[in-house]
């Protein structure tokens, strides 16, 4: 697809020329499966980018192409069924424009093509990514500004109901308000976001162990299932609300299943207290505790682990990193790991020779920066 130039466009007003739009990639450190509990979580934008570029066409229809994707899509803009099969990703993009139709903005048609180096199904959060630069071309051809919250909440509504994953709130919210050195503190009840600056001697390297399991998608909403049977039994929104105690007392009425799941939650969501405390006090050690009480918690409790990543979490850990966990959906993807500065070169090197001794297997290792959130490049 080509888009050719055009004049440009004024502040507040549609506009007809080419808009350049980029979105961060995520990690997360602390605080899995809890987003959708009301708890408080410690993102990061991180500098891997979907970037699209795109044009009014002047007609009732949308455009995608990707370079991940071997064909354009024309759809109308009144379409209202998500796609399935090989054309499911255009759910994350066409699902944003749906929304802000839906919710009364005037959305015009447009071609846009999407370029990345953010790897899918890497726990990087591609899809809030897309999702989000594809708000922000709508944002730009029409002149608005929303505020980071109302496009996030929008973004995550697109992901609900078109592609069907019911994810909480911290990929689009992180995506959106990233902070350039700092982790966010978000608090996926009020959506209230502090940030907390990454100690300057401690670095963040992701480690992709290229697997992806099957059903994923499945699993996460049977996890997320399993809390709400227990918010259900206390008669509570979230399980931020419940107790360690209260749900201990409650665990041969729920099920060992849903006591597993709760768990999970009720502890991580203390664990990323703990956490943004050991960082404010840099004690690293501290922190590198926490990370791994996370793994264990999502391997044992919450399901979600599996032999690859535990096999690099425990490479990380004979290497010398702080801290590492798997990180994201789960069933494969990436770990996060936090090392020291001055060895990043080394680890990165070295986990990936270790996994394939142990494994036979391929891993990507790549150390990131903490960037700003998601932006409008530039209208020309």
């Amino acid at each position: 697809m080509s888009i050719s130039p055009s004049k440009l466009s004024t502040p507040g007003a549609q506009s007809s020329g080419i808009v350049r739009t980029r979105a961060p990639g995520r990690i997360n450190l602390i605080g899995e499966h809890v987003d959708y509990q009301g708890g408080v979580v410690m993102p990061a934008a991180v500098n891997r980018y979907i970037k699209a570029v795109a044009q009014a066409n002047g007609r009732s229809e949308l455009r995608l192409s990707s370079s991940q994707s071997h064909e354009d899509l024309v759809i109308p803009l009144e379409h209202r069924m998500p796609f399935s099969g090989d054309n499911s990703w255009a759910n994350y993009a066409f699902g944003v424009v749906a929304k802000y139709r839906d919710a009364g903005y005037p959305v015009a048609g447009f071609d846009v093509r999407f370029e990345s180096n953010l790897p899918l199904g890497a726990g990087l959060s591609s899809s809030a990514a897309l999702e989000t630069a594809t708000a922000l071309v709508i944002e730009a051809l029409l002149g608005l500004n929303l505020p980071q919250t109302e496009r996030a909440l929008l973004c995550q509504s697109a992901e609900h109901e078109w592609a069907g994953v019911p994810c909480g709130i911290m990929d689009q919210l992180a995506v959106n308000a990233g902070v350039a050195g700092h982790a966010l503190k978000i608090d996926c009840s009020t959506l209230e976001i502090d940030s907390a600056p990454l100690p300057a001697n401690l670095s963040a390297v992701v480690v992709d162990s290229k697997v992806k399991h099957a059903l994923a998608d499945g699993e996460y909403a049977k996890r997320r299932a399993d809390c709400e049977d227990a918010t259900a039994f206390f008669d509570v929104e979230f399980l931020r609300d419940v107790t360690i105690g209260e749900l201990d007392s409650a665990q041969f009425q729920l099920g060992e299943r849903v006591y597993r799941r709760a768990r999970h939650v009720i502890t991580e969501m203390a664990r990323v207290r703990d956490f943004a405390a050991a960082l404010e006090a840099s004690d690293t050690a501290a922190a590198g505790l926490l990370m791994a009480a996370s793994h264990s918690s999502l391997r044992n409790d919450y399901e979600v682990s599996c032999q690859e990543l535990d096999t690099l979490v425990d490479i990380a850990g004979e290497l010398g990193a702080i801290g590492a966990r798997m990180m994201g959906g789960g069933f494969g993807g990436s770990t996060v790991n936090l090392v020291e500065t001055d060895g990043v070169s080394r680890f990165v090197e070295d986990i990936v020779a270790r996994y394939r001794e142990e494994t036979g297997a391929e891993a990507e290792a790549v150390a990131v920066k903490l960037v700003g959130g998601a932006r409008i490049e530039n209208v020309e």
